[in-house]
């Protein structure tokens, strides 16, 4: 893989790490995402969330689509060879 595609994807690896981070702490302070950044985060993430919450079961409260998220991630940037 030549060098700029790696950083580039490697870049966007961790964009979409430090995201999702942000929505998952965002979701702790503001939880029907009012704000400006809340609505960002929430609609940047919601995208690749909702297929993963479609086929999670249901757990109350807790949502384990970040989770899920995180650990598919860093599964297919080890698998890309860019972390």
């Amino acid at each position: 893989m030549a060098a700029f595609a790696r950083n580039f994807l490697s870049l966007l690896f961790v964009a979409l790490d430090i995201v999702l981070l942000g929505r998952v702490l965002v979701s702790w302070l503001d939880p029907t995402y009012r704000g400006t950044l809340a609505r960002f985060l929430f609609e940047t993430t919601e995208p690749f969330l909702r297929p993963i919450r479609s086929v999670l079961p249901r757990t109350g409260a807790l949502d384990l689509a970040p989770l899920v998220a995180f650990v598919a991630l860093g599964l297919i940037a080890g698998l890309l060879g860019v972390r």
